[in-house]
């Protein structure tokens, strides 16, 4: 599928602009972090071949590495059934996580089993 195929597809109105974005190593699989993408940080995403997302926060777009230079370079990107996800592939340079950590998933909850 070509990147304006891709774009068409995703379903941004059911989460009024915004499509969960999951990010995950392109060598080992480890899901680094998940942020949201709006059409145009999409587009910025596959135009310049580094991640950019929308902060909710901020209510602007950043891409991932400008200021602590820990980038992430697209390998890939996949579009869920329902077309309202996003998966990205990258080779992470550096820390994925603001904290500093590899992943933003660094903090495990023991499940007790039988």
């Amino acid at each position: 599928m070509n990147k304006e195929e891709l774009i068409k597809k995703v379903n941004f109105d059911k989460g009024n602009g915004l499509v969960p974005t999951i990010v995950q190593d392109y060598e080992n699989g480890e899901v680094l972090m998940m942020a949201y993408m709006n059409e145009q940080s999409l587009k910025r995403t596959i135009e310049s071949g580094t991640t950019w997302f929308w902060s909710r926060s901020r209510n602007e777009f950043w891409n991932k590495g400008a200021t602590s230079g820990h980038f992430q370079f697209v390998k890939s990107i996949s579009i869920d059934c329902d077309c309202d996800t996003l998966l990205i592939k990258v080779n992470q340079i550096g820390a994925a996580c603001h904290t500093g950590n590899r992943s933003c998933f660094y903090r495990k909850i023991e499940i007790k089993g039988e």
